[in-house]
């Protein structure tokens, strides 16, 4: 019961991506063939709000659902790691027509096929815990 505004939170943030045509493979396809704004003008807004959360996060010291403190560590600088991640992470959504937020929404929307993609992300996802020790980071 204590989970309910997360579930709440979820729901609302599904409602949004699909209003918003965040889960539409098409937008999506439009964005990578540089062909609209719409998909740039969704992640934008979602950067800016991510800053200015980090913000309020460390200027009022909020604290987790458990009460622990949000600590923010200084990011190692080496470049290689960000353009490889993001490639990975770019092939997988130009792809699939899907990153994380959208994939699961899309699937709740009805769209079954991805939970192809979804299996494929957790399959991911667990290997990248297997063999984090040995990548570069």
């Amino acid at each position: 019961m204590k989970f309910i505004k997360f579930l709440l939170l979820g729901i609302v943030f599904g409602v949004v991506m699909a209003k918003s045509e965040a889960i539409s493979w098409f937008r999506i396809q439009e964005m990578f063939r540089f062909q609209a704004f719409h998909m740039y003008g969704i992640i934008g807004t979602a950067v800016i709000l991510g800053v200015i959360g980090v913000a309020l996060i460390k200027r009022f010291k909020i604290r987790d659902f458990h009460g622990n403190q949000i600590l923010f560590y200084p990011k190692d600088k080496s470049i290689i790691r960000y353009l490889v991640g993001g490639t990975i992470f770019g092939l997988g959504w130009a792809l699939s027509g899907a990153c994380p937020g959208p994939m699961v929404v899309s699937i709740g929307y009805g769209f079954l096929t991805m939970s192809i993609v979804f299996l494929f992300a957790i399959v991911g996802t667990y290997l990248y815990g297997v063999f984090k020790e040995k990548l570069p980071h």
